[in-house]
Protein backbone atom coordinates (compact mmCIF):
# COMPACT_ATOMS: atom_id res chain seq x y z
CA UNK A 1 0.00 0.00 0.00
CA UNK A 2 1.41 3.16 -0.86
CA UNK A 3 1.39 6.34 1.45
CA UNK A 4 1.45 9.63 0.58
CA UNK A 5 3.18 11.95 2.74
CA UNK A 6 2.31 14.88 3.90
CA UNK A 7 3.97 18.10 4.20
CA UNK A 8 4.44 18.80 7.73
CA UNK A 9 7.04 21.37 8.29
CA UNK A 10 4.95 24.55 9.39
CA UNK A 11 6.91 26.83 11.84
CA UNK A 12 5.01 29.77 11.17
CA UNK A 13 7.43 32.32 11.26
CA UNK A 14 9.75 30.62 8.20
CA UNK A 15 6.36 30.62 6.20
CA UNK A 16 5.60 33.84 6.35
CA UNK A 17 9.42 34.84 5.20
CA UNK A 18 9.21 32.73 2.77
CA UNK A 19 5.40 33.93 1.07
CA UNK A 20 5.56 37.33 2.81
CA UNK A 21 7.19 38.88 -0.28
CA UNK A 22 4.87 36.86 -2.90
CA UNK A 23 1.61 37.30 -0.90
CA UNK A 24 2.17 41.00 -0.75
CA UNK A 25 3.14 41.67 -4.22
CA UNK A 26 -0.10 39.49 -5.44
CA UNK A 27 -2.07 41.48 -3.08
CA UNK A 28 -0.72 44.96 -4.29
CA UNK A 29 -1.65 44.08 -7.50
CA UNK A 30 -5.10 42.86 -6.68
CA UNK A 31 -5.17 46.11 -4.79
CA UNK A 32 -3.74 48.90 -6.49
CA UNK A 33 -3.60 50.76 -2.77
CA UNK A 34 -0.89 49.90 0.00
CA UNK A 35 -3.90 49.81 2.75
CA UNK A 36 -5.56 47.31 1.05
CA UNK A 37 -2.59 45.42 0.10
CA UNK A 38 -2.03 45.32 3.91
CA UNK A 39 -4.89 44.04 4.79
CA UNK A 40 -5.20 40.99 2.69
CA UNK A 41 -1.83 40.24 3.55
CA UNK A 42 -2.80 39.75 7.27
CA UNK A 43 -5.95 37.86 6.50
CA UNK A 44 -4.37 35.59 4.33
CA UNK A 45 -1.77 34.71 7.19
CA UNK A 46 -4.88 35.02 9.82
CA UNK A 47 -6.72 32.26 7.45
CA UNK A 48 -3.57 29.86 7.76
CA UNK A 49 -2.99 30.38 11.40
CA UNK A 50 -6.77 29.89 11.83
CA UNK A 51 -7.57 26.63 9.49
CA UNK A 52 -4.04 24.96 9.69
CA UNK A 53 -4.32 22.99 6.68
CA UNK A 54 -2.14 20.22 5.86
CA UNK A 55 0.17 20.13 2.45
CA UNK A 56 1.02 17.69 -0.12
CA UNK A 57 4.35 19.35 -0.91
CA UNK A 58 5.53 23.06 -0.87
CA UNK A 59 3.58 23.59 -4.23
CA UNK A 60 0.59 22.74 -2.81
CA UNK A 61 1.36 25.51 0.49
CA UNK A 62 2.01 28.16 -2.41
CA UNK A 63 -1.22 27.47 -4.10
CA UNK A 64 -2.99 27.65 -0.85
CA UNK A 65 -1.54 30.69 -0.47
CA UNK A 66 -2.06 32.13 -3.63
CA UNK A 67 -5.49 31.49 -3.96
CA UNK A 68 -6.31 32.65 -0.66
CA UNK A 69 -4.66 35.82 -1.44
CA UNK A 70 -6.75 35.88 -4.45
CA UNK A 71 -9.67 35.37 -3.06
CA UNK A 72 -9.28 37.57 -0.04
CA UNK A 73 -8.88 40.46 -3.00
CA UNK A 74 -11.86 39.62 -5.12
CA UNK A 75 -13.84 39.59 -1.31
CA UNK A 76 -12.99 42.83 -0.61
CA UNK A 77 -13.85 44.45 -4.02
CA UNK A 78 -17.36 42.93 -3.90
CA UNK A 79 -17.83 44.53 -0.30
CA UNK A 80 -20.40 47.94 -0.14
CA UNK A 81 -17.40 49.81 1.93
CA UNK A 82 -14.67 49.40 -1.10
CA UNK A 83 -17.40 50.72 -3.32
CA UNK A 84 -18.37 53.85 -1.59
CA UNK A 85 -14.54 54.65 -0.60
CA UNK A 86 -12.42 56.89 -2.78
CA UNK A 87 -9.25 55.63 -2.89
CA UNK A 88 -5.97 57.61 -1.39
CA UNK A 89 -2.93 58.76 -3.36
CA UNK A 90 -0.51 56.71 -2.62
CA UNK A 91 3.18 56.70 -4.37
CA UNK A 92 4.38 53.52 -4.38
CA UNK A 93 8.49 53.93 -4.26
CA UNK A 94 10.81 51.93 -7.09
CA UNK A 95 14.20 51.76 -7.42
CA UNK A 96 13.93 52.95 -11.02
CA UNK A 97 11.12 55.46 -13.42
CA UNK A 98 10.75 52.52 -15.74
CA UNK A 99 9.79 50.48 -12.49
CA UNK A 100 7.24 52.88 -11.80
CA UNK A 101 5.73 53.58 -14.90
CA UNK A 102 4.81 49.96 -15.28
CA UNK A 103 3.36 49.15 -12.12
CA UNK A 104 1.17 51.71 -12.99
CA UNK A 105 0.64 50.56 -16.61
CA UNK A 106 -0.29 47.12 -14.89
CA UNK A 107 -2.79 48.35 -12.78
CA UNK A 108 -4.86 49.64 -15.72
CA UNK A 109 -5.12 45.82 -16.71
CA UNK A 110 -8.37 44.40 -15.22
CA UNK A 111 -7.71 41.95 -12.30
CA UNK A 112 -8.04 38.99 -13.83
CA UNK A 113 -5.29 39.69 -16.39
CA UNK A 114 -3.15 41.52 -13.52
CA UNK A 115 -3.26 38.45 -11.68
CA UNK A 116 -2.11 36.10 -14.37
CA UNK A 117 0.40 38.39 -15.49
CA UNK A 118 1.65 38.92 -11.71
CA UNK A 119 2.02 35.17 -11.23
CA UNK A 120 3.93 34.51 -14.53
CA UNK A 121 6.07 36.83 -14.89
CA UNK A 122 6.73 38.68 -11.04
CA UNK A 123 6.29 34.89 -9.19
CA UNK A 124 7.56 32.90 -12.61
CA UNK A 125 5.05 30.46 -12.73
CA UNK A 126 4.50 28.40 -15.28
CA UNK A 127 0.82 27.76 -17.15
CA UNK A 128 0.05 25.01 -15.08
CA UNK A 129 1.38 26.15 -12.05
CA UNK A 130 -0.88 29.06 -12.46
CA UNK A 131 -3.86 26.68 -13.10
CA UNK A 132 -3.69 24.71 -9.98
CA UNK A 133 -3.34 28.22 -7.96
CA UNK A 134 -6.44 29.81 -9.67
CA UNK A 135 -8.24 26.35 -10.06
CA UNK A 136 -8.32 27.42 -13.98
CA UNK A 137 -8.14 25.22 -16.98
CA UNK A 138 -5.09 25.66 -19.45
CA UNK A 139 -6.76 27.12 -22.04
CA UNK A 140 -8.32 29.88 -19.95
CA UNK A 141 -5.09 30.45 -18.42
CA UNK A 142 -3.40 30.66 -21.86
CA UNK A 143 -6.12 33.00 -23.44
CA UNK A 144 -6.27 35.61 -20.34
CA UNK A 145 -2.15 35.63 -20.69
CA UNK A 146 -2.41 36.49 -23.98
CA UNK A 147 -5.31 38.80 -23.83
CA UNK A 148 -3.59 40.85 -20.92
CA UNK A 149 0.08 40.71 -23.21
CA UNK A 150 -2.27 42.85 -26.14
CA UNK A 151 -3.69 45.02 -23.88
CA UNK A 152 -0.42 45.54 -22.31
CA UNK A 153 0.80 46.60 -25.22
CA UNK A 154 -2.31 48.62 -26.26
CA UNK A 155 -1.95 50.68 -22.94
CA UNK A 156 2.25 50.66 -23.28
CA UNK A 157 1.94 52.56 -26.45
CA UNK A 158 -0.39 54.70 -25.69
CA UNK A 159 1.63 55.91 -22.97
CA UNK A 160 4.56 56.03 -25.45
CA UNK A 161 2.47 58.42 -27.83
CA UNK A 162 2.13 61.07 -24.85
Amino acid sequence: MEQHLLYTDDNLEDIVVKYSNMVYRLAISHMRNKSDADDVFQEVFFRYIRKNPIFESEEHRKAWLIRVTTNCCKKIYASAWTRRVVPLDESIVFESKEENGLFYDLQKLPMKYRAIIHLFYYEDMSINEICLALNKKPSAVKMQLMRARAKLKEILGEDCHV
